[in-house]
């Protein structure tokens, strides 16, 4: 499927959920459920916090469809939302107002066997901007354009942030 029809598709699948079609609305979080939880792991390095914002995210979605205005891609607008749920638990986690006893995930340097942990190892040794950027645009395919958009930043930043995560990236998996 091109990109062109996977994103109208989108839009007419969050135009259904807007309409308050439950069905459309499963199918949509099954697209949209895995990639909202690895970005919000991504950005939280929490499973548990990461699946609480899944929940936050979708029940925005469902509440707010009808406000998608089109002015990006779907999954642009999604991410944005499942953002600014992150860091509102973030917020709340720092005020102490929630899961005092959670850990962060911190994969173990010494279990790194595999390709895919080593990989993951070298991922969390980057600042959380630059990891968040990497995710976005390697695993969520975003252009760097959408990336600042849904950050908020300057293009040349995420640039910037995506240079330094390679070098980072290439130093640690040397």
């Amino acid at each position: 499927m091109s990109e062109t029809r996977a994103v109208m598709d989108d839009q007419r699948m969050l135009s259904l959920v807007a309409e308050g079609r439950e069905e459309a609305f499963h199918r949509f979080y099954d697209e949209y459920a895995n990639r909202v939880f690895r970005y919000a792991l991504t950005l939280l390095r929490n499973r548990h916090l990461a699946e609480e914002v899944v929940q936050e995210t979708m029940i925005a979605v469902w509440q707010s469809a009808s406000k998608y205005a089109g002015l990006s891609k779907v999954s642009t607008w999604v991410f944005g939302i499942a953002r600014n749920k992150a860091f509102g638990l973030l917020r709340r986690e720092e005020r102490g107002t929630r899961h005092p006893d959670v850990k962060l995930v911190e994969p173990d340097p010494a279990d790194a066997i595999s390709r895919e942990e080593r990989v993951l190892h070298a991922l969390n040794t980057l600042s959380s901007d630059q990891r968040e950027v990497v995710f976005l645009a390697f695993y969520e395919g975003l252009a760097y354009q959408e990336v600042a958009q849904l950050l908020d930043i300057p293009e040349g930043t995420v640039k910037s942030r995506m240079y330094h995560a390679k070098r980072r990236l290439a130093e640690v998996l040397a």
